[in-house]
């Protein structure tokens, strides 16, 4: 009989890595981040209650791992979408992406947003883990237009900065509608459909 193959270090922490994603994903959504507690994370992913702790450090090192793995995941499903693509073309794929993800990917998307708007708190060590998505997400759709604008698409009267701000604030806002009723999907595939043809009508100046 063939031994089974051992798992290396590096494979057993991304398994682990996995599990206790789920786990804090869970927990955020049902119980909300101020209730969640390391412990119950790593007993949640079945391992050890000391493991998040010592993987994480503490809450806000969890919290950070949260969100910086599912703004990789998104940011996988975004590049693929958008590649090769500016202009309203790719901000209509991203923005189909997004619902698509929402769909596939619920309580990984409300739990994404609820430590953003929990980032918020004076007190919050997640403003810089934040400011950096943020910043990001603009800054793809100020390269979107200005892409746009060089291969005349756009006029060049455009502000794409102010465009940019519009969009990402509008889709914030369109998550934050959604999970006050998570179950109305019809209603958050609308809201990205209406915002397409803002942007739409934005870009033409």
């Amino acid at each position: 009989m063939a031994k089974a193959l051992r798992l290396t270090q590096v494979e057993r922490k991304e398994i682990s890595d996995a599990k206790m994603l789920e786990a804090a994903v869970d927990l955020i959504v049902e119980r909300g981040a101020g209730l969640v507690t390391l412990k119950d994370v790593g007993e949640k992913a079945g391992y050890s209650r000391g493991l998040a702790g010592y993987r994480f450090g503490n809450r806000e090192g969890l919290f950070d791992f949260v969100l910086r793995s599912v703004g990789d995941e998104w940011l996988g499903e975004l590049t693929q979408v958008t590649a090769n693509s500016f202009g309203y073309k790719a901000i209509a794929a991203a923005l189909d992406a997004h619902i698509k993800f929402c769909e596939d990917a619920p309580k990984h998307v409300e739990a994404f947003y609820r430590l953003w708007f929990d980032s918020m708190a004076p007190d919050s060590q997640l403003k810089g883990v934040i400011l950096g998505i943020h910043q990001r997400r603009r800054g793809d759709v100020v390269s979107w237009i200005e892409q746009a604008m060089a291969a005349g698409e756009v006029p060049s009267t455009v502000d794409a900065g102010m465009l940019a701000d519009h969009f990402t604030a509008s889709v914030s806002g369109i998550v934050y509608h959604w999970m006050t009723d998570p179950d109305n999907l019809s209603e958050m595939r609308n809201l990205h459909e209406a915002l397409k043809q803002v942007m739409r009508s934005m870009l033409r100046g």
